[in-house]
């Protein structure tokens, strides 16, 4: 399940994408743009700055934004950075790998197998989309719903 530093962490980096080029938002804006605790926000941005997906500019006029275009950003790692491995259980991740302690063959683990599954199809979704293809995502929304208003 997504946790709640990762949501925020991803509307954060959304609104950040929004941004005209060279233009900076402050923490305080995201957090009342997207009813987040701006003390929980300080703590997501900061992470998100080491890890090299934003840049901090300090002083006035300073603010926070993407460290490199939204189409290379892309979702799936974003997440692994907030959240950690994409995989349900342990057993079925690539990057944090552990063996279960109850299971006799993980080969033959069907519970294992499943979420082997399940983690492909996750990571082939988040791992495809970038900041920009979730903007793109919303735009799209927003042009089908106005036509249907239109059309009514």
């Amino acid at each position: 399940m997504l946790s709640m530093k990762g949501k925020y962490g991803l509307k954060a980096l959304y609104h950040l994408a929004g941004l005209p080029e060279g233009a900076v938002a402050q923490s305080v804006e995201i957090a009342e743009t997207h009813a987040i605790s701006k003390k929980f926000l300080d703590a997501i941005l900061a992470d998100l700055r080491h890890s090299g997906f934003v840049v901090a500019r300090k002083g006035r006029g300073g603010g926070y934004c993407l460290s490199r275009s939204p189409d290379e950003i892309m979702v799936g790692h974003v997440l692994r950075v907030l959240d950690g491995p994409l995989a349900p259980i342990l057993c079925a991740s690539r990057t944090a790998y552990s063996r279960c302690h109850d299971c006799r063959d993980e080969t033959a683990c069907a519970v294992r197998l499943t979420m082997l599954e399940v983690r492909e199809a996750i990571a082939a979704v988040l791992d495809n989309k970038s900041l920009s293809a979730m903007r793109q995502m919303v735009d799209d929304e927003t042009s089908d719903l106005a036509a249907a208003l239109a059309s009514s």
